[in-house]
């Protein structure tokens, strides 16, 4: 990001030199690194499902040309690629990063410049071969993590699964929490499927969720209260999520709560969504769960198959209660 009259924004050329210059005055301290830029750099706001794909299918391209991978991206849609890379790369064997600042790294008083550091010697170590976003003091499972804070420094958390490593004077790596690359490696970057989430509120209409879920949509993430619970009285919102599932849409149920899990059958007013027809997401964060749910069903997975794979783990995503 550099200044302009309309405020920050992202200008090609601008941090290849300064990447440069930073390894060069490392001394060794920081790897080699090449450096590539999309054309044109975009701010993540306007990042999109193809900018997912786009990413992933970069990282796998040269996957066998690097040790690591360090993903610079803005902080506003920063978890959901991290959660989209982690299912669109199964198995990938490699770290990667991604990390961004919330001051411009151009800036005397950037947090950029600590974060990438971190990033790069991250990705030059063989400890955590996996999708993590680094932020702060923490790097955190890229399908776990969440943006908390829209200035502070300490912008990311993972509130329902623990840091897997600390950034302090060392970089502690919890080894017990790293997920092992099992199976062939693999790129899914095809077209996503058409997903969507919403958020229930007091006083929700059913006809809010009616229009929503008309065609091309095919995955709905409902953001429901506490462990999964939404209003059970309303008949007509009931209906809405009963006319969904019955054309085809996968609904899931995730809670709005930054702490905590969906838990089937803890409370009437969430066993009446799931006999609608919805499925419980568990503790997977919203964007995990819209990312995983639009990568399934861009495999052409039948419904019945993506509902009961939204209910498991496959990349660290999700914990079912015991």
């Amino acid at each position: 990001m550099v200044d302009t009259p309309a405020g920050h924004a992202p200008v090609a050329g601008a941090l290849g030199p300064y990447l440069d210059v930073m390894v060069e005055q490392s001394r060794g301290e920081l790897p080699p690194i090449t450096f590539l830029e999309l054309d044109p750099p975009i701010d993540s706001a306007n990042a999109t499902p193809e900018s997912w794909c786009a990413i992933a299918r970069i990282l796998y391209e040269r996957r066998e040309d690097h040790r690591g991978f360090v993903v610079l991206h803005g902080t506003d849609t920063m978890a959901y690629t991290s959660s989209a890379l982690s299912f669109l790369l199964p198995s990938f064997g490699r770290p990667v990063i991604v990390t961004g600042s919330q001051i411009p790294i151009m800036r005397t008083r950037s947090d950029g410049r600590q974060n990438l550091i971190g990033a790069l010697q991250v990705a030059a170590s063989s400890d955590v071969d996996e999708v993590t976003l680094l932020f702060g003091e923490v790097l955190l499972r890229g399908n776990r993590a969440t943006k908390i804070d829209a200035s502070g420094l300490d912008a990311f958390d993972s509130p329902r699964f623990p840091p897997v490593a600390e950034i302090g004077i060392d970089i502690t790596v919890n080894r017990g929490l790293v997920r092992p690359a099992e199976g062939q490696r693999r790129l899914i970057a095809g077209p996503l499927g058409t997903v969507a989430a919403v958020r229930l509120f007091p006083g929700f209409s059913a006809s809010i969720l009616a229009n929503l879920c008309r065609p091309p949509l095919q995955g709905l993430i409902l953001e429901a209260y506490g462990a999964g619970n939404g209003p059970s009285h309303d008949r007509e919102f009931l209906a809405a999520i009963e006319a969904a599932t019955s054309q085809g849409i996968v609904v899931v149920v995730v809670t709005q709560c930054l702490h905590g899990s969906v838990q089937p059958g803890a409370y009437a007013a969430g066993s009446a969504l799931l006999r609608a027809g919805a499925v419980p997401g568990f503790d997977m964060t919203s964007e995990a769960a819209l990312t995983k749910l639009a990568v399934l069903l861009g495999q052409g997975l039948d419904t019945r198959t993506v509902a009961e794979v939204m209910q498991h783990d496959i990349a660290g995503e999700l914990t079912r209660p015991v």
